[in-house]
């Protein structure tokens, strides 16, 4: 058993060619979950749907038994939003049989695996160059897209059935969208108290997003190099000295600046 912990350790943190495929193949398992969450969002149980959401769920599970084992923490790691998340998704999948009249609901929950994202974002920043020059906007672009898929299925979820204006997941995703950029054309709306709350909190959470998606995009980018007697981590491309503390910085650079 030791030596199959240290096999599993070595795929899911080692350094090896071997390794990085893994992980890279684990990616493309999460978006593909997240796209068959989606994309079966709008319709009703069927035998073949729950089959799948009990193969999805399995494999999701075996992913995160092998995580808590290998982990230095167990109770740090269940503390962090990712396994919560995938603990909620698990429990969707495997337990939708038995919860069918509310599937719809339970798939809301699915969309979480979207965070699940960000947990391979260190992989991306040791073995991506790409992502490391473009973290910000990567990351900001990311909130967005998880944002705008969680409300979405929110909406779905709540409205549909007893709103006429939400009969399908386009119609939710397009209120979503119209509604988070203030646009408003007032051609969809969500109904009841609830509804309203709803709406109120997609503009309010959806201004700030947008604004903080803009500022990544179009203010100057700073490189990532932590001063040593301050901690600052941003600094311009061309700086010599820290901002903030004065000190004499030494930055990599590919002649920026």
């Amino acid at each position: 058993m030791k030596r199959l912990k240290q096999k599993i350790d070595r795929l899911y943190t080692g350094h090896s060619r071997d390794a990085t495929y893994f992980r890279y193949a684990l990616i493309v398992f999460d978006l593909a979950t997240v796209v068959f969450f989606v994309a079966t969002i709008p319709f009703a149980s069927s035998s073949a749907i729950l089959i799948a959401d009990f193969v999805l769920g399995a494999l999701i599970l075996l992913d995160f038994l092998a995580r808590l084992w290998i982990a230095p923490d167990n109770l740090r790691m269940l503390r962090q939003i990712y396994t919560i998340t995938d603990i909620l998704v698990i429990f969707s999948l495997l337990l939708a049989p038995f919860f069918t009249q509310n599937l719809a609901f339970l798939r809301v929950f699915r969309t979480l695996r979207l965070l699940h994202s960000y947990h391979v974002m260190r992989d991306l920043r040791r073995d991506t160059p790409f992502f490391r020059r473009n973290e910000d906007v990567i990351v900001s672009s990311l909130n967005l897209g998880v944002f705008i898929f969680l409300v979405t299925a929110l909406v779905f979820a709540l409205q549909s059935g007893s709103n006429p204006d939400i009969g399908s997941y386009i119609d939710a995703l397009y209120f979503t969208v119209a509604t988070l950029t203030t646009t408003g054309f007032g051609d969809v709306i969500l109904t009841g108290n609830l509804g309203r709350l709803l709406s109120v909190f997609i503009m309010v959470a959806g201004v700030a997003l947008f604004l903080r998606l803009a500022q990544t995009i179009f203010q100057p980018q700073k490189l990532k190099h932590t001063c040593p007697d301050c901690g600052l981590n941003r600094h311009e491309p061309d700086a010599i000295h820290c901002k903030h503390c004065g000190n004499i910085l030494k930055i990599e650079t590919r002649g920026a600046g």
